[in-house]
């Protein structure tokens, strides 16, 4: 073996060596990537994603897609290679790890985690929508969640209407909050609650709570609305999280008001939505903005308070526009199809 061929050998041997060690090295990171986009006016598994019943519906003409991320799993580790081949990738991001998953979380809990935020966000969304279209929609205080082998376990139910706390009626979920820390620890609390149109009336002894000894009786109360109309919301059960909310929105409005507000026009979208209509901001926009862009929207509705990242997502000819809330979405779909374009709103580079 002559000397050149040997110093190829050893470096070859190097190369391979080091590219093993990458391999195994295990980075507290993950990566986001554009993930599979959604027609929120189209079909999921034979049946429209939008299904209404209860109020007169109309026919939608194109395409409002909800945007993903695909993310690293959390019970997946990334070596340094995939890292630096994300890292050199325009289209996708590097994150540390405990921004997306706390320590400790697993796979399952993230799972369960996105779920019951795509399904708060659906309600948000659904809210939303017949709010802006004129419909009254009264707000209720229910039982989210029992704590197993807490007080409250096994007396008060998911899906319980909480009606009074000590005999004075609460609106919002802090009412109970504030009213069961208002007692000491050890005390009685006496809880109304409506379950399938039943009254309940219920005295719950609290206890002190572990790191910060306030009294507590062991479940979340929630927001809950009493719909006019019956809404269905079927979407492909891998995606989660609140991201999605403000498209859904949008969906619903179109879907219930004559005329097709797209006419045509391929649009697509992201942000979360409360049921007031405000849109708020979401993780992994220039991913999202990448996906759409790929996919051939030709307009992009993202939340205003993402606007500093936005403006680095691959775009191409796809406009993106900023909007604050579910109006300020709609009003920006109609000018884009009527050819209004100039004067929309676009952020600041």
């Amino acid at each position: 073996m002559t000397r050149r061929s040997a110093t190829l050998a050893v470096a070859g041997a190097l190369i391979v060596a080091l590219v093993a060690v990458a391999s195994m090295l295990h980075l507290p990171y993950v990566v986001y990537s554009p993930g599979p986009v959604e027609d929120t006016l189209g079909e999921w598994n034979g049946q429209q994603v939008i299904q209404i019943d209860g109020a007169e519906t109309f026919p939608t003409d194109g395409v409002l897609d909800l945007t993903t991320v695909g993310v690293t799993s959390a019970d997946a580790d990334l070596d340094l290679l995939t890292a630096l081949r994300a890292w050199i990738d325009p289209d996708r991001a590097v994150i540390p790890r405990e921004l997306v998953y706390p320590e400790g979380t697993t796979a399952e809990q993230s799972r369960q985690q996105n779920a019951a935020m795509l399904a708060n966000s659906q309600q948000n969304a659904e809210v939303a929508a017949l709010r802006k279209l004129g419909y009254d929609v009264p707000e209720k205080v229910v039982v989210d969640a029992v704590v197993a082998d807490a007080p409250a376990d096994g007396v008060l139910e998911p899906g319980d209407i909480v009606v009074s706390v000590d005999g004075a009626p609460v609106a919002t979920p802090e009412d109970v909050v504030d009213a069961v820390t208002a007692h000491q620890p050890g005390e009685a609390v006496s809880f109304v609650v409506d379950r399938d149109g039943r009254q309940l009336t219920e005295s719950i002894t609290t206890i002190a709570a572990e790191d910060d000894g306030r009294a507590l009786v062991g479940f979340s109360p929630t927001l809950g609305f009493d719909l006019p109309v019956d809404i269905t919301i079927g979407i492909d059960e891998r995606i989660g999280g609140p991201s999605a909310g403000m498209i859904f929105a949008v969906a619903i409005y179109d879907t219930l008001t004559p005329g097709e507000l797209l006419d045509g026009v391929h649009v697509a979208g992201t942000g979360e939505i409360s049921p007031d209509g405000e849109v708020g901001p979401i993780g992994g926009i220039q991913q999202k903005i990448a996906a759409a862009n790929h996919d051939g929207a030709a307009l992009f509705l993202a939340p205003a308070s993402n606007c500093d990242e936005a403006v680095g997502g691959n775009n191409g000819d796809m406009q993106v526009v900023p909007i604050e809330t579910l109006d300020d979405a709609v009003s920006t779909i109609e000018s884009f199809v009527a050819g209004d374009t100039d004067d929309l709103p676009a952020c600041p580079a």
